[in-house]
């Protein structure tokens, strides 16, 4: 039970580490301080982090890495959205 504790928080910190990003993203609708390669990088690695946490059975993976895949899908989209537009 203590680990299981031990893996909701590190889920709720690394998860809540995201926040702040992609609200920005949202409001500003610009993308240009982002890196392309962070943030197609990170979403792989937190997808097969979430593919690990379901082959383990481990809510604290499912659940933290399917919201952080939330989170990074958002930044994701608003960068390749942006992409196209000059000075993003």
């Amino acid at each position: 039970m203590e680990t299981e504790l031990l893996g909701y928080a590190a889920g709720i910190l690394t998860t809540f580490a995201f926040l702040p990003q992609a609200f920005r993203m949202i409001r500003t609708r610009q993308a240009r301080d982002v890196s392309m390669t962070w943030a197609a990088s990170t979403t792989a690695g937190v997808f097969l982090w979430l593919c690990y946490g379901v082959a383990k059975q481990s809510l604290p993976m499912i659940s933290a890495n399917s919201l952080t895949l939330l989170l990074l899908f958002v930044i994701l989209f608003v960068k390749i959205r942006d992409r196209g537009n000059p000075g993003s």
